[in-house]
């Protein structure tokens, strides 16, 4: 079926009644926030899609994090309805609080509490991952317990088939897969060099409340986001990540970190520890740190949950990371095609700008102003190199914010969270 027919005759990928419900125009794999902005782009431009998800619901997993966005702001608002993108306040960590125009995060000695450095975060947005997904769903076609076991290909290269564990499948001009860092879609595409990279860095996350004093007293800080670097080689982050109830301190959840350096070897030996043992560890850690850390953790009861994971990395423009697209008929997007550390803050604003791009690329294939395969080709290459680039660079700065003699050269301290390519061009190691 023509590509152009069936994007100007289906809606949401359905199409008028009695239409086969087995086939889109494009196929979306993954309801993260790549993959459900780039969905809400398509039909903001008419392009109908399907998106499939793993899990039955939208929050089926249990555990919800929060995400930076600034300079991948004007891209996530290009591919939202002009009525939904105002709603965006609705969405962050603490909705009663705007987003200030000038602000910054301050990076702490973790040690003394000394100021290290105070990096710009103008309309810096911070997100809750839940609350943002739930945003960008609304009015989209997603199938749920649609897990994707392998892909085929039509023999007159027009079309690919998805087909998922619970028997289904579905027909695409275009497969995306937007599935995350552990990314079904690029272990198919790619099956020899598909795995993420460990890296010798691992973290534990912890969210939580407390009293209302407590909680008055760990926002005094900084009213949403706060970080510090340990001379003993951690890198700490501590924020809001849901206010309820702005009255009420005792409602307000927080969410905070302290990562470290563990060799490979360690990070095995250390694989199977409890949640009782993970949170031992960082608290003891957090003895040796300054305030708002110190209590933080202190006052955490002997059962809080944790969640400890080790930092990994897929970098596309490594030698041997590209996969075949299939003359256009499959590609990756967000953290299934760059997964990358999280220290400089900037996995949110690679993926939705590679969402905004696709969507460019699939309306020049809508207008007959590009080949498929020409279009979806210049979509990757431009998304390997920016997205490539800060891959390697933010795991340059991940070695390097754990280094104290090198703190001060990490692109953290010289570039700030501007994108990879841009700034100052004084980040060198020394």
């Amino acid at each position: 079926m023509d590509i152009l027919r069936r994007l100007s005759g289906l809606f949401l990928g359905r199409g008028p009644a009695g239409a086969d419900p087995s086939t889109a125009t494009v196929l979306i794999v993954g309801a993260g926030s790549t993959g459900l902005a780039l969905a809400q782009g398509l039909k903001k431009a008419g392009f109908p899609c399907i998106v499939v998800e793993k899990h039955p619901s939208l929050h089926a997993h249990p555990r919800d994090w929060n995400m930076g966005l600034h300079w991948g702001a004007s891209s996530l608002r290009s591919l939202l309805p002009d009525e939904t993108w105002p709603r965006i306040q609705s969405v962050q960590v603490d909705p009663s609080t705007p987003t200030a125009e000038t602000d910054a995060i301050k990076f702490l000695n973790g040690q003394t509490g000394q100021l290290l450095n105070s990096i710009p975060a103008n309309n810096f947005y911070r997100l809750r991952r839940r609350k943002l997904r739930a945003l960008l769903s609304e009015n989209i076609d997603i199938r749920y317990n649609h897990s994707l076991k392998t892909i085929t290909y039509s023999p007159d290269g027009k079309t690919a088939t998805a087909h998922f564990s619970n028997g289904s499948r579905i027909t695409a001009d275009i497969i995306v897969g937007t599935d995350g860092a552990r990314s079904t879609t690029r272990s198919l595409l790619a099956p020899e060099t598909e795995s993420l990279r460990t890296l010798p860095y691992c973290a534990t996350f912890i969210q939580a409340r407390y009293t209302a004093s407590q909680a008055l007293f760990l926002r005094s800080f900084h009213p949403l986001y706060l970080a510090c670097i340990h001379p003993d080689g951690y890198f700490a982050f501590f924020g809001l990540h849901d206010v309820p109830d702005a009255e009420r301190p005792e409602t307000w959840t927080f969410f905070f970190y302290i990562s470290w350096h563990s060799p490979l070897p360690e990070q095995e030996e250390t694989k199977d520890w409890s949640q009782k043992q993970r949170l031992a560890q960082a608290k003891a850690f957090a003895k040796g740190f300054t305030e708002p850390w110190k209590s933080a953790y202190e006052w955490l009861p002997d059962d809080q949950q944790v969640w400890y994971m080790s930092l990994t990395e897929f970098d596309p423009g490594e030698g041997g990371h590209r996969w075949d697209n299939h003359g256009g008929r499959v590609t990756l997007a967000g953290d299934a095609a760059h997964a990358m550390t999280y220290q400089r803050g900037q996995g949110l604003n690679h993926s939705v700008t590679d969402a905004a791009r696709l969507a460019g690329a699939i309306g020049e294939v809508v207008a007959r102003r590009m080949e498929r395969g020409e279009a979806i080709g210049g979509y990757e290459r431009e998304m390997v190199s920016r997205a490539g680039e800060e891959v390697r660079m933010s795991t340059r700065n991940t070695q390097m914010v754990h280094d104290w003699e090198k703190v001060v050269a990490s692109p953290l301290m010289q570039r700030g969270m501007g994108r990879a390519g841009e700034g100052s061009g004084r980040d060198t190691e020394e």
